[in-house]
């Protein structure tokens, strides 16, 4: 394990102190995921429940867990949020309010990032750009819920610098959402950034990038 306290070493040392980094963990095992977190990663990002589950039987409360992957409606379970922390990937009213709905029966509250759909891919989820603040606005008077930020991925690029485009607009929407100040939405985070371009998101104004491969090593 000591190669993933060496990659962990280093890309701590890269990103600003003010960008949180989350361990992209997407088919990785218990071990791994324990060996990040001794490295020094504080926060888990899991794309699967039963990955979640089987993980955290390990690595426990040691670190925080954050859902990345697509959630659908209808895998919105109490037993399922009583696993996260945070869900970065609320793109829609009704997943709110299935996500608000459920938290009321546990009497918990859950952080979400609204994900943003920069690339207009209609394959991917995310809301459109043009529709953000809308969506923010309506998820925001939800009781259960508190909007934390933004998320992006952008479409897959060949080089970091295809991302830019996508990560700027991102920030742009996010400073603008920053200065409605709008009740029940901090816009503290803004999460965009992965292993191939983790620091072009960063001089975007990233303030959380999801890193799997950089950590990990090659799958």
């Amino acid at each position: 394990m000591s190669d993933i306290a060496d990659r962990v070493a280093h890309i701590l040392s890269e990103v600003p102190d003010y960008v949180q980094v989350v361990a992209a963990a997407k088919s990785r095992t218990p071990d791994d995921v324990m060996a990040v977190v001794h490295a020094g990663i504080g926060v888990i990002g899991e794309n699967y429940v039963r990955d979640a589950r089987t993980a955290q039987s390990l690595v426990g409360s040691q670190a925080r867990w954050h859902f990345i992957g697509r959630l659908r409606e209808h895998d919105v379970r109490a037993s399922t949020l009583t696993l996260f922390d945070m869900i970065q990937s609320v793109d829609s009213l009704s997943l709110a309010q299935r996500i608000s709905e459920k938290c009321g029966t546990l009497g918990r509250s859950m952080d979400v990032l609204i994900e943003v759909n920069s690339g207009r891919e209609k394959q991917k989820g995310g809301v459109l750009p043009e529709q953000v603040e809308t969506l923010v606005r309506h998820v925001s008077a939800l009781s259960g819920l508190r909007i934390c930020g933004l998320m992006t991925m952008g479409p897959l690029g060949s080089s970091p610098n295809d991302y830019r485009p996508f990560f700027a607009e991102t920030a742009r929407l996010f400073k603008e959402l920053q200065q409605l100040q709008i009740p029940g939405a901090t816009m503290d985070y803004l999460s965009m950034g992965t292993s191939d371009s983790y620091s072009v998101a960063i001089e975007e104004g990233a303030t959380m990038v999801r890193i799997g491969s950089a950590l990990f090593g090659p799958r």
